[in-house]
């Protein structure tokens, strides 16, 4: 990786971190789990491709913040998911997940079909049991049922049902994570003011 694609990703990294922790509305969406910002070089092929957040999102005093800096191999769940929607979308290279609950679902679903975006829900209990039960296996399933849900297409924002010891989660995938904490902060707020 040559210096100025080093520098061009970890500028991008720390100035979209500074956009969310200053995103109030975002620390409402932050699941269980955590959430996690992840940007992938190009030709990404493993999860130390990946530069992602060490420790993940977390909310303090009711504001987003990271718990450690951005970092090639910090994630592996996002990691290998972005790695794998590029398979079928080489534009993308970051992501971010958030929570998922029946409400905000449903007001997902309406803001993605009023922007244009394709959205989709994959339903863990349909992972198939050889699947489920070899660890990493599941994320070429996931992202082929996303498309799969989005009537073939790659979609900007979908969420995985929960499933055993699985959270259900929201993904929403860009170009850069400047494009992805810009519309995230877009969509904590508006969810936020829907009242």
């Amino acid at each position: 990786m040559t210096d100025s694609e080093l520098i061009e990703m970890f500028g991008k990294m720390e100035v979209a971190l500074d956009q969310i922790e200053h995103c109030r509305e975002f620390a409402e969406i932050i699941p269980e789990v955590r959430s996690n910002l992840v940007f992938a070089r190009e030709g990404a092929k493993t999860r130390e491709d990946v530069l992602a957040i060490d420790g993940r999102i977390t909310v303090v005093s009711g504001m987003p913040h990271a718990a450690g800096k951005p970092r090639f191999g910090a994630s592996s769940h996002m990691a290998r998911l972005i790695i794998e929607y590029r398979k079928n979308d080489p534009s993308v290279r970051a992501g971010i997940d958030f929570a998922n609950t029946p409400d905000l679902t449903r007001w997902l679903e309406r803001y993605c079909t009023k922007n244009g975006w394709a959205f989709s829900v994959i339903d863990r209990r349909n992972e198939p049991e050889g699947i489920k039960e070899t660890e990493g296996a599941s994320m070429p399933w996931k992202v082929k049922e996303a498309m799969r849900a989005a009537g073939g297409k790659p979609p900007k924002i979908f969420y995985e049902t929960g499933a055993v010891g699985k959270e259900p989660v929201s993904i929403l995938v860009g170009r850069d994570p400047l494009e992805i904490v810009g519309q995230i902060c877009t969509i904590a707020k508006l969810y936020h003011d829907r009242s």
